[in-house]
């Protein structure tokens, strides 16, 4: 594995991308970075963790989304920074941290738009899980005692959440494939499947870095 890779997990609620996610980190003797981006961001920018967790991966109301992406040049003192509505300096503290993170070490981030974060480190490599509707409601259901209708409202209402967020603060849209390196349908792959295809593409990613050189 070279220096500096990053692997961003997007995923469809109920299609196993955290433990994907995990798995990959383990074989690549990598931290998984999930609930913990939060826990950085909060750090760094000072802002209370439980706004982070409160705000975590959830749509945010009409604002212009430039004035968020101007703002991250200036820092966190700016008066644009400071009359921001509260999730946009969550969004931004979490856009940092992705960013911070992944000049530091190699790692594997799931979710909070890590993937358009690092959409120009080179070392990065997106990728989204996705399952057929059905798998995921069995999943869901097995895991938290859920009937098949809780687990399905409890997918579509999460799914809509992410699908949100990602279409409002990114230039591209939630699970299309074109926002992404890598797209898996874990339903049909299975999780170690999932986790073998990530690291080949890793693999191929790698070789194919060093060739241009």
């Amino acid at each position: 594995m070279a220096a500096n890779t990053v692997v961003t997990i997007a995923r469809q609620y109920g299609s196993g991308g955290r433990e994907i996610g995990l798995r990959v980190a383990e074989k690549l003797g990598v931290k998984c970075y999930d609930k913990e981006l939060l826990d950085r961001a909060a750090k760094d920018s000072g802002i209370c963790q439980e706004l982070f967790e409160h705000h975590d991966e959830k749509p945010t109301n009409s604002f212009l989304y430039s004035l968020v992406m101007d703002t991250y040049s200036f820092g966190y003192s700016s008066a644009a920074f400071t009359d921001m509505p509260i999730n946009h300096k969550v969004f931004l503290a979490q856009f940092d941290a992705i960013k911070k993170i992944a000049s530091e070490e190699s790692c594997v981030m799931v979710g909070r738009c890590a993937d358009y974060a690092l959409s120009e480190h080179p070392g990065a490599i997106s990728v989204f899980i996705h399952a057929d509707l059905d798998k995921r409601i069995d999943r869901i259901s097995r895991k938290y005692e859920l009937s098949a209708a809780q687990a399905k409202d409890r997918i579509q209402k999460t799914d809509k959440q992410r699908s949100s967020y990602y279409n409002y603060y990114t230039s591209k849209k939630w699970g299309d494939a074109n926002s992404y390196h890598l797209c898996l349908d874990s339903g049909i792959l299975g999780i170690e499947g999932c986790v073998e295809m990530i690291l080949k593409a890793i693999e191929v990613k790698d070789a194919a870095r060093h060739a241009k050189k």
